[in-house]
């Protein structure tokens, strides 16, 4: 009796012991666990960001590792739900995060093998494995999973559960979530997949690189003929609706979502707003640009074609570095249509659209000329087009300046309007002295220009501007006067849809219309007749400027009509000389021109031909048409005849 006193005191000692260590061990394990609970309870996956163009296709998705698009539970289809569970976890609405039904058929199946063969997880237990557990086949993490999941049942509804499932778990091909998956392999919302394509996505988790449809199609179907198969024996689908799930091989496709459909642009995005927006890669925000894809697409395009017909005609010379640049603005709000860094991406990502620092040359002679028409020059002003000889002194002695018509002619006396319409650089270094370096300047500055050189170089362009820099000091003329800032971004939502960021135009009225329209009509006349004939179009209105710099190191044509401005830019990186002779009437106007007659194509709505604005007259002087201003009317020495080239030479 004493014995059996003995041995029941000892077990019962054993026995407190084991419940005081379970005690513990399960306290130790709640420790570790009630984080991981937290962490799925407080949901915050990373999620792709969008880039959509102005018409809200599709530019590029921005992810950190997982590319995720996020779908609210009321906007999963009860199909994929059903589909759901009655391949994993049929009884998901009644267990309470564990179904001790299944885990007790997996055990002994686990005994009978001596090892893990079989793990029973709930949709619970799966997503608590996907989120903070390793799938390591261990008793000690299926011990945490089961705590993790019966806790999780406490705190979260059934739905809420399903919705996280459906975001987090991974469906092959590097899609995250089952709207991601949907979108890349059917190219389909949720709301439109057939059941048979439903099954195949439901199927996939289990082993995405094994049914991934674009590389094991066959066991796909496999895989999604079994889930139809089991929701047909629960009575959840009908004959018919099962039947015709067996039959139909749904389409699928291989892109992949990540492709960039315009990389210069997303980067320039990146640059701008990569320190605005927080975890832009990652934080699920909508970023809707001005950019027409259809714009995008034909500018990249046309600056190819412009840079091979450079090197075919340039056969027997060095083009290594050659590259180019265009931007396409709307000039009415500022907003870029398309912009392209360079000929190639893959091979530079260097972007010159926004980055490149060129010197414009003789495109930047409208503004010279504009300055000049508001102080009062007409159209028919008399320029001196003769030789100059200038001495300035250097650190290493004087030097000599003997700056050349491009003709290496002169013409003695010429018009203001045809010395740019001919780009005279004599005649602009001339009209430059007749106003005054200082008055110059201080009207440029007036008109946005920083950094400018303080000589006559400034006569020709030595300025430095990217060409985006320069397409939206155009805008001055293009847009009658009120320059525009180049604006890239229209708004911005975050992942909930909110408004968050909102572009608001800048505009700077600086000359009035009826002055600018002198311009325009001059700068359509440099198109019609002058240095940017190549850029012509039939039936349309363009107005432009040529720019070349010395020695052929760069090829510019600015070229605007009433909606459209286009400013390409072709050079070298390394700023060595492109072939002789290939101007910027050469090499860039012609792309110009194209660009413009294939948007003309796409849009004849667009406008055609330039409004003449009130205050603006005309009058027939020398046989040729010429408009004034009350500003800018011509006096009677404007009306006389050009004098003789000999009487302005000596």
């Amino acid at each position: 009796m004493k014995i059996i006193k003995i041995v029941s005191a000892f077990v019962l000692i054993v026995l407190v012991a084991a419940i005081a260590y379970g005690v513990f061990y399960l306290g130790t394990v709640y420790t570790k666990v009630e984080p991981k609970v937290e962490r799925i309870v407080e949901y915050h996956p990373k999620l792709t960001t969008k880039i959509y163009d102005r018409n809200g296709r599709l530019i590029a998705r921005l992810f950190d590792q997982e590319n995720r698009d996020y779908v609210p539970y009321d906007q999963i289809p009860p199909r994929m739900i059903e589909a759901l569970l009655a391949i994993e976890d049929t009884k998901f609405f009644e267990h309470p995060g564990v179904n001790p039904d299944a885990m007790f058929r997996a055990f002994l199946k686990d005994i009978k093998a001596r090892k893990f063969v079989e793990g029973a997880s709930t949709i619970t237990q799966q997503l608590v494995k996907n989120m903070v557990l390793t799938r390591q086949k261990k008793l000690q993490r299926k011990l945490q999973e089961i705590m993790i999941a019966l806790l999780l049942e406490r705190k979260l509804s059934k739905e809420d559960i399903l919705e996280r499932y459906f975001n987090q778990i991974y469906f092959g091909h590097g899609y995250y979530g089952v709207k991601t998956a949907a979108e890349g392999y059917f190219h389909k919302p949720l709301s439109q997949l057939s059941l048979k394509e439903i099954a195949m996505l439901v199927g996939l988790p289990r082993a995405p690189s094994f049914y991934d449809p674009t590389r094991h199609y066959d066991q796909a179907l496999k895989r999604a003929d079994r889930v139809a198969s089991r929701m047909h024996e629960l009575g959840w689908i009908d004959d018919e609706t099962f039947a015709k799930a067996i039959a139909e091989r749904p389409k699928v496709y291989d892109e992949s979502l990540s492709q960039n459909r315009a990389p210069y642009v997303v980067d320039e995005i990146f640059r701008r707003f990569g320190k605005k927006l927080p975890n832009l890669k990652s934080a699920g925000y909508q970023i809707h640009t001005t950019i027409d894809l259809e714009y995008q697409n034909l500018a990249k395009e046309e600056l190819a074609k412009g840079y091979e017909a450079i090197l075919k005609r340039g056969a027997d010379h060095n083009y290594s570095k050659l590259n180019g640049a265009m931007v396409i603005l709307k000039p009415s709000t500022g907003e870029i249509l398309a912009m392209v860094g360079g000929v190639d991406y893959q091979k530079s990502a260097f972007n010159r659209a926004t980055q490149a620092r060129r010197q414009p040359g003789s495109a930047f002679k409208p503004f010279i000329y504009q300055v000049a028409l508001n102080m009062g020059y007409s159209q028919v002003s008399k320029i001196p087009d003769v030789a100059r000889t200038y001495e300035f002194e250097e650190q290493n002695g004087t030097k000599i300046w003997q700056p050349k018509n491009y003709e290496k002619n002169f013409e003695g006396e010429i018009t203001l309007k045809e010395a740019l319409v001919h780009s005279r650089n004599l005649a602009t270094i001339n009209l430059v002295e007749e106003i005054g370096l200082g008055t110059l300047y201080k009207k440029l500055q007036e008109f946005g220009f920083v950094n400018l050189p303080r000589d006559l170089s400034l006569a020709l362009g030595s300025i430095t501007l990217s060409p985006l820099d320069l397409a939206g000091y155009y805008t001055l003329f293009s847009n009658y006067g009120t320059r525009m800032e180049p604006q890239l971004v229209a708004k911005v939502l975050d992942s909930n849809g909110s408004l968050i960021y909102q572009a608001e135009p800048k505009q700077y009225p600086l000359v009035e219309p009826k002055q600018s329209f002198l311009m325009i009509d001059i700068l359509r006349e440099v198109v019609r007749r002058g240095t940017g004939r190549a850029a012509r179009v039939a039936g349309v209105e363009v107005a432009g400027k040529t720019g070349t710099t010395n020695r052929y190191v760069d090829a510019w044509f600015c070229g605007f009509t009433p909606d459209i401005e286009v400013v390409t830019w072709f050079g070298q990186d390394d700023n060595t000389p492109l072939k002789r002779k290939e101007s910027g009437g050469r090499a860039s106007a012609p792309v110009v021109g194209a660009v413009i007659k294939r948007i003309y194509a796409l849009h004849p709505e667009l406008r055609r031909r330039f409004e003449v604005p009130e205050g603006v007259q005309k009058m027939m002087v020398g046989g040729e048409w010429i408009y004034f201003t009350d500003i800018s009317k011509p006096s009677p020495k404007d009306l006389q005849p050009k004098k003789v080239k000999e009487e302005l030479l000596f």
